[in-house]
């Protein structure tokens, strides 16, 4: 099947975000959300084209983002004064999404479906926002979206791409890629996007013998200064999460996790100290906290990482080519 263009929202004037990453512990996190965002009056871009312009460095992320905030608060007022324009909201939720503003972004993503109807692209475009609210795991409420854009849209490449992820997440390696392999399948053989897919399942498959996460040694070294702070972003964002909802031992060891993949042990061991404290009258959790963490040897300062992490491993795509 041809690769599926993005729809345009509301007329056609805006470039939806393709949110297309992994994370070792965020998933997507460990390489990165990866985003490629057109400005609200450029036209609509494939997925396939801006994942191609991501991999080949041209997405002119701080630029881009300084111009995306600049721009935000003029449509915010407006939308003040007109809170049933569809097309208003259907602007400002990609922009919420490069300037990671989840919360925000999904609320604007509802309103433009409310708004506007349902779309393939604006239903996986408000599960992804729902993977960003959640610090990029892909949560029951996330899946749900991106099977019901499949349900418009079978040939939706991001939300099969995600529901593998949430597959990955969940510990079902096999069902990650059943649907990676299904996507390749039927990628058009010029398919820009492919490449992705096939690294992500190449670290599949290696993920019993890589480092945390099946993550390479070499992944802060790939990352361009702009996708190391979307990394940060992310983390921040988990962080904020679970200061909020310390229970969530999942949500920790992700961000213990990422920070050692992005080799930033300090940070990890941090996050390691306040997980205890937040888990210390949990003790099923904290057991888990431990044993999950212990491979790591954080306590005795070493950096090293575990020959094979107790959690669900997440693909982390590097910079290839298909």
């Amino acid at each position: 099947a041809a690769a599926r263009p993005a729809s345009p929202a509301a007329g056609g004037s805006v470039a939806r975000k393709a949110a297309a990453a992994v994370l070792v512990a965020l998933p997507l996190a460990g390489l990165g959300w990866y985003l490629v965002t057109g400005s609200p009056e450029m036209p609509a871009q494939p997925l396939a084209e801006r994942l191609a312009r991501l991999h080949a460095g041209k997405s002119g992320e701080t630029d881009q983002n300084a111009a995306m905030a600049a721009m935000v608060p003029k449509v915010e007022a407006h939308l003040r004064s007109n809170p049933e324009d569809g097309r208003g909201w259907a602007v400002l939720a990609p922009a919420y999404m490069r300037l990671e503003r989840f919360d925000d972004a999904v609320k604007a993503y509802r309103n433009a479906i409310r708004l506007l109807g349902e779309t393939g692209d604006r239903v996986a475009d408000l599960g992804e926002a729902l993977t960003g609210q959640a610090g990029g795991t892909v949560t029951p409420a996330a899946k749900a979206q991106f099977e019901r854009a499949l349900v418009i849209d079978r040939e939706h490449v991001s939300a099969a791409y995600y529901l593998g992820l949430a597959a990955q997440q969940a510990g079902r390696p096999d069902e990650a890629r059943t649907i990676w392999q299904g996507l390749l399948a039927r990628a058009p053989a010029d398919a820009p996007w492919a490449g992705f897919v096939k690294t992500a399942l190449s670290q599949l498959d290696r993920g019993s013998v890589a480092a945390p996460g099946g993550v390479p040694d070499d992944v802060p070294q790939a990352l361009t200064e702009d996708q190391k702070a979307m990394v940060r972003g992310m983390l921040a964002q988990l962080a904020a999460r679970l200061e909020k909802d310390g229970s969530d031992v999942d949500g920790w060891l992700r961000l213990i996790r990422s920070h050692m993949v992005m080799r930033e042990t300090d940070k990890a061991r941090a996050a390691l100290a306040e997980a205890r404290r937040a888990l210390a009258d949990m003790p099923d959790r904290l057991v888990r906290l431990e044993a999950e963490a212990k491979p790591y040897r954080l306590d005795a300062g070493v950096s090293t990482a575990p020959a094979a992490s107790a959690g669900p491993r997440v693909a982390a795509p590097a910079q290839g080519t298909g």
